[in-house]
C-alpha cells in the first residue's frame, strides 16, 4: 500500500540516476543495484512521481556496492546532471551568464521554471546572497537532505563554463542537514 503523504520525486531524477549509473559503470550494475536494494521497478518514467525513499535506498545501496560515500556519489551525480539540465532549461537562461550568474539566478529562473512546468515537483529552496562580486552564500533548504547533489551541480556548472580553477565550493554546515549553507568563492 502506498502512502499518499510520502515525499515523492519527479521521475526525471530517477531516469538521470539510471543514466549516471550506466555511464559510470554499466547496465548490469543498475539491475544489480535495484535488485540489491529490493526495488521492483522495471523502468522509471520521465514524468512519473516516485517515493524519495527509493532514490535514497538506491544511493545508499550504491554506496555499499562501490565503497564510495553517499556524499561522493551524490556529488558525482550532481556533476553528471549539469549538461542535461542546461540543455533542458536553456530557453530560460541568458547566454551571457557564466557560473556566478547561473548560481545567483538558479532559484528564480531554473527552479521557478521547474515548478511552473510541473506543479508536483518540489526542488530544494535556494536562498542566494551576493556578498560581493567574488562571493555567493547559498542556503540550501530541503527535507531530502541531498545538498551534495547541489554541490556537484555547482561544480559541474563551473566545469561547464571552464571556470573550475576559479570556483571553490565550501559547505559551512554538515552536508546531510535540511539546511546547508554553502560558500561559493571566485578567484
Amino acid at each position: 500500500m502506498t502512502n499518499n503523504t510520502e515525499d515523492k520525486m519527479h521521475g526525471s531524477i530517477f531516469v538521470f540516476l539510471k543514466r549516471f549509473v550506466e555511464s559510470s559503470y554499466d547496465f548490469s550494475t543498475w539491475i544489480k543495484l535495484l535488485d540489491t536494494a529490493g526495488i521492483n521497478h522495471e523502468t522509471y518514467q520521465m514524468h512519473g512521481m516516485y517515493p524519495t525513499k527509493e532514490l535514497q535506498t538506491i544511493v545508499s545501496t550504491a554506496s555499499e556496492l562501490t565503497g564510495l560515500s553517499v556524499d561522493e556519489l551524490q556529488e558525482s551525480f550532481g556533476r553528471f546532471l549539469v549538461p542535461d539540465l542546461l540543455l533542458i532549461y536553456r530557453k530560460h537562461l541568458n547566454p551571457e551568464w557564466k557560473t556566478f550568474q547561473m548560481l545567483q539566478y538558479t532559484e528564480a529562473v531554473m527552479h521557478g521554471a521547474v515548478r511552473r512546468e510541473d506543479s508536483r515537483t518540489n526542488p530544494p529552496i535556494l536562498s542566494v546572497s551576493k556578498v560581493s562580486n567574488k562571493l555567493l552564500i547559498i542556503d540550501y533548504h530541503s527535507k531530502r537532505r541531498m545538498a551534495s547533489v547541489a554541490i556537484g551541480i555547482i561544480k559541474g556548472i563551473a566545469q561547464y563554463f571552464q571556470e573550475s580553477d576559479i570556483v571553490t565550493v565550501t559547505p559551512v554546515t554538515p552536508r546531510d542537514a535540511e539546511r546547508v549553507q554553502l560558500r561559493i568563492e571566485f578567484a
